[in-house]
């Protein structure tokens, strides 16, 4: 679905809200009065908060669908470069958007869980297991990957790493000294090392190497 400027700009207020305060605690009236619109706008374009949360969630799963589904399909690419690629799409989309990240972490940690928000992260999380087992399976099919490769593991261990890393990142500046750096340098520096970090993890846990050409 398209939204026009109006809509985005509620959904995205929204998105702040929701990572703030939950959704739970976030009332549409919050949500109107932060994007400085009548709550009757909200109810006309969107008809609950529900539907409101429901739209959040098509919008980010849209924006992130086409370019991996791409990733997969290109034949130029050696499955370890897809898998690569896929890692770096990974890391950007969770550290580029950290307030949905933060609804993400906030439902599946919280024991009063929202069944449409549930239902989205449980259809996101099938989404991406798939894309990561034909990208296993396409390495194991030309000899590069180990066979015997639990893609569960691998999906934890990928977006465990990953979330951690942003959950505790103003402790991970702290003991690695980086206090000097600003938000913008430090944001930069922890992509390039979970980035190069996970390459190595995975090329190693993941691959026959002596079949890897680099």
């Amino acid at each position: 679905m398209e939204y026009n400027a109006k809509q985005l700009q509620i959904i995205e207020v929204a998105e702040r809200l929701f990572s703030q305060k939950g959704f739970a605690g976030t009332s549409v009236r919050d949500i109107a009065q932060e994007a400085d619109v009548n709550v009757s706008m909200i109810s006309y374009y969107f008809g609950s908060k529900e539907k409101l949360i429901e739209a959040l969630f098509q919008l980010r799963m849209t924006e992130s669908r086409s370019r991996l589904e791409t990733l997969v399909m290109t034949s130029e690419l050696s499955a370890l470069q897809k898998f690569n690629m896929f890692i770096d799409s990974v890391i950007d989309r969770l550290m580029g958007n950290q307030c949905f990240h933060n609804i993400m972490l906030r439902e599946q940690l919280s024991s009063e869980r929202t069944p449409v928000i549930s239902e989205f992260i449980r259809s996101l999380k099938f989404r991406n297991v798939e894309l990561i087992q034909r990208m296993l399976r396409e390495g194991q099919e030309a000899g590069d990957f180990k066979k015997d490769i639990n893609v569960s593991l691998v999906t934890t261990t990928l977006y465990g790493t990953v979330n951690y890393a942003i959950a505790t990142q103003d402790f991970y500046k702290m003991i690695n000294g980086l206090d000097h750096m600003s938000d913008q340098e430090f944001q930069a520096h922890l992509r390039q090392e979970l980035s190069q970090h996970l390459k190595n993890l995975f090329k190693s846990t993941i691959t026959n190497e002596h079949h890897i050409q680099n």
